[in-house]
C-alpha cells in the first residue's frame, strides 16, 4: 500500500498525558529585617568602588600624561619648524620604501639560507652582523622621522609657543 500525501496529512497521533509531580510548597520563612546590615554592606561596597575608581583614574593619568606632553611638544615643534616637518614627512615615506626593500632582502636571505642559519653559529652571526644593526638603525630613523613629520596640528599661535620656550 503506497503512502500518499493525504495519508500523511490525516495520520493519527497518540497523545498520552504526562505526569507532572506536584511542586512542594516551602514553609514560609520568618521575615528577618536585614536592612541595617544590608545598608552597611552596600555602603562599604560603594566606598570600595569609589576608591577603585579614584585609583584607576590616577593610573590612567599616570600613563596618559607623558603621551599628552609629547603630543603637545611635537605640535609645538611642528609650528616652529613647518618646513622641516614637511621634509621629515617626505623623508619618512622614502625611508619606508628603503626599509621594505631591506626587509625583502632579509627574508629572501633567510629563505635561501635557512639550513646554514640553523646549523651554523658562524652563519647566523654573519647574518645578524650583515642585517641586524642596519635594520635596527633604519627602523629607529624611520620612527623619528615619522613622528616629526606627522606631528599633530595644534591650535597654538607662534607667540604662545615662543613664550613657553
Amino acid at each position: 500500500m503506497a503512502t500518499t500525501s493525504l495519508d500523511l496529512l490525516y495520520s493519527q497521533i497518540d497523545v498520552f498525558p504526562t505526569f507532572i509531580p506536584p511542586t512542594p510548597v516551602a514553609a514560609p520563612v520568618a521575615a528577618v529585617d536585614h536592612s541595617p546590615q544590608l545598608y552597611g554592606l552596600l555602603s562599604e561596597l560603594v566606598s570600595a568602588q569609589d576608591r577603585q575608581t579614584a585609583l584607576l583614574e590616577e593610573l590612567v593619568a599616570t600613563f596618559t600624561n607623558p603621551h599628552r606632553r609629547r603630543f603637545v611638544e611635537l605640535g609645538r615643534w611642528k609650528i616652529l619648524n613647518p618646513e622641516l616637518a614637511e621634509y621629515c614627512k617626505r623623508a619618512a615615506k622614502k625611508l619606508e620604501r628603503i626599509q621594505t626593500d631591506l626587509l625583502s632582502t632579509i627574508t629572501g636571505e633567510i629563505e635561501s639560507n635557512a639550513d646554514v642559519l640553523l646549523d651554523s653559529e658562524f652563519g647566523l652571526n654573519e647574518f645578524v652582523d650583515r642585517f641586524g644593526t642596519k635594520f635596527l638603525q633604519l627602523s629607529s630613523l624611520l620612527q623619528i622621522l615619522s613622528q616629526l613629520g606627522n606631528a599633530p596640528d595644534l591650535q597654538f599661535t607662534t607667540q604662545e609657543v615662543q613664550q613657553d620656550n
